[in-house]
């Protein structure tokens, strides 16, 4: 079993905390550091947020939530062996030539440790304030992603499709992961599955409850015989949320149904003392457990 710490910049949010949240992720034993993202939150929010019961968003106004590229890259030669994740960088709001030059960046740099969570997004007033179009969002995030491959495949590339256009192009440094960066897609509903299955190197839902995360993995099998595709071929992330009360049972549990790297939600560690509890946490079910 692997360990991500999830969500690691919202609570490592200034320059101090957020190289300290890191390095001890690093010391017990993580094996990834992950940041969310939101570029704004609108004063006037209609859409429902997907994973509460009331479809409220859990944030406020003075929740910090940094651009998580730009936050791993401050934080990766901090902690130089943790892998750096998205969960999840909202795709279709990004232009995918500049973010491709980004990521290739953060992995020239970094030796090979992006891993890029990827979602089509579920807040239309946040791509209204971006000037985003919300409509195709789906089909632009599978386009923008072969895009992207493409544009890390090497010299001279070209891509022809509806959202992105362009000529024979080079951008350089290439990542180190040359066109492989992993795509990690995120969300639950049937649109999502079927694009992990098509496209992803991983999957990362958004249900935390055991049961329910298990049938979700079983759906993403089913879809991978579909498109007749190795589901082996996935790593499934899932979040430790239930689990806190007894760790070693839930590791036992998420390793039962499919998950490969549990993601551990750095806002159980927010308050004060927070940082002291996961190195405790750390030490005592994690290190036992790489």
């Amino acid at each position: 079993m692997k360990f991500g710490l999830s969500f690691a910049s919202s609570v490592g949010t200034d320059p101090s905390t957020a190289l300290e949240i890191a390095r001890i992720a690093e010391e017990v034993g993580f094996d990834s550091v992950w940041g969310g993202e939101h570029v704004v939150f609108p004063a006037t929010i209609d859409s429902k947020y997907p994973y509460s019961a009331d479809g409220a968003v859990p944030a406020t106004k003075d929740t910090v939530i940094p651009d998580p590229l730009i936050w791993l890259a401050y934080v990766a030669a901090a902690a130089p062996t943790l892998r750096l994740g998205t969960c999840i960088l909202i795709l279709p709001q990004r232009n995918p030539v500049v973010l491709a030059k980004e990521l290739a960046t953060l992995d020239h740099l970094s030796g090979g440790r992006v891993e890029l969570g990827i979602g089509v997004g579920w807040m239309k007033e946040e791509f209204d304030a971006l000037g985003v179009p919300w409509e195709q969002r789906g089909k632009r995030t599978d386009e923008y992603v072969a895009a992207m491959r493409t544009i890390w495949s090497g010299q001279d590339v070209e891509f022809h499709g509806d959202f992105v256009d362009f000529e024979p192009l080079t951008s350089t440094p290439p990542p180190a992961q040359g066109a492989n960066i992993p795509i990690v897609v995120g969300g639950d509903t049937p649109a999502a599955l079927r694009r992990a299955a098509r496209l992803a190197d991983g999957y990362f839902p958004g249900e935390s409850s055991p049961r329910l995360l298990g049938e979700l993995i079983g759906r993403l099998r089913e879809e991978c015989e579909r498109q007749e595709r190795d589901a082996a071929e996935i790593e499934v992330s899932g979040l430790f949320v239930s689990h806190l009360g007894d760790p070693q049972k839930g590791i036992e549990i998420m390793t039962e149904i499919g998950v490969s790297r549990a993601m551990i939600p750095a806002f159980f560690f927010a308050d004060e003392g927070g940082f002291d509890r996961l190195r405790t946490f750390g030490e005592e079910h994690i290190l036992p457990n790489t």
